[in-house]
């Protein structure tokens, strides 16, 4: 029969158990294994006997991952327990958790001759991680793929990349991949596809693209009219049909005047020829 330094089971369904560790006094947290097939799940001794020296220690509690991809940082209640199975002495602590390796494509934008940096893990992560972590690149210029046989390897042992300044050369698909360095494992592939915009094609500045009045508007704090507000457009749309109205209204307008004139001239001639017309009869006879 296998001994308490061996392997402790406690029920899940009695503390609601995500892990379970065992260690003797002063010594770090054992992890928890399943039990061998055909193996019953009931303690293999008297759970109300602890021996000396050693103390279960379980998860009763613990946080989603900080990330929803890679490597990430999660807190757990730990509690130990008692042969009473009461729960005692509970701790927070942070443990590593891990998700999807894989995070997909990521399209950003870059201006031409301005710095720029791509980010494969957080800052904090690396830190606490240390050297236990290795980083990967690689590049596949011109091209916004994830066809891993396109892509060639880039020198950068650091979990960030960075540009100074970024150029037109540089743009196409970045591959960053972490990899634990005690098993090589990767835990996080992640593709950036970036896009270098040169300055003179488009201007990113938000401020320089207002007019006068509109920039005064936006450093009371105040909405520009038009400005994503959707409220200009109709207005605008509105100030054009009015406009088209009062152009029909003065060629109507317009042309009723000019017809009016000229039929005026034109009843005048008849008038007058009709008069010389009767005064040559008249005459005649």
């Amino acid at each position: 029969m296998a001994t308490w330094e061996q392997f402790l089971w406690v029920h899940q369904g009695r503390f609601g158990v995500t892990s379970l560790g065992i260690g003797s006094s002063g010594s770090s947290l054992g992890s928890f294994q399943e039990p061998p097939l055909g193996s019953s799940s009931e303690p293999p001794v008297d759970a109300g006997s602890f021996p000396l020296g050693l103390k279960a220690v379980v998860s009763v509690n613990a946080t989603p991952c900080s990330v929803s991809c890679g490597p990430g940082v999660k807190e757990e209640q730990r509690c130990e327990v008692t042969p009473a199975g009461e729960l005692r002495n509970c701790s927070l602590v942070r443990s590593r958790c891990l998700s999807d390796w894989l995070c997909g494509l990521q399209h950003l934008s870059a201006a031409q001759g301005k710095p720029f940096q791509l980010t494969c893990l957080s800052p904090e992560l690396a830190r606490l991680e240390g050297r236990n972590f290795g980083y990967t690149w690689r590049f596949s210029p011109g091209l916004i793929t994830t066809n891993d046989l396109l892509f060639h390897p880039i020198r950068n042992p650091s979990p960030s990349l960075r540009f100074s300044p970024a150029l037109e050369a540089h743009s196409g698909t970045y591959r960053c991949d972490v990899q634990a360095l005690s098993s090589f494992q990767i835990l996080k592939r992640i593709y950036f596809g970036l896009r270098v915009i040169p300055g003179d094609l488009v201007d990113l500045d938000f401020q320089k693209s207002l007019t006068w009045e509109q920039q005064q508007l936006a450093a009371n704090g105040e909405e520009a009219p038009g400005n994503g507000s959707g409220a200009a457009e109709p207005e605008g749309r509105r100030g054009f049909w009015e406009m088209l109205w009062f152009y029909e209204v003065v060629l109507g307008l317009g042309s009723g005047v000019i017809l009016g004139v000229l039929m005026g001239i034109v009843l005048c001639c008849l008038g007058r020829l009709c008069s010389r017309r009767a005064a040559a009869r008249i005459n005649a006879e």
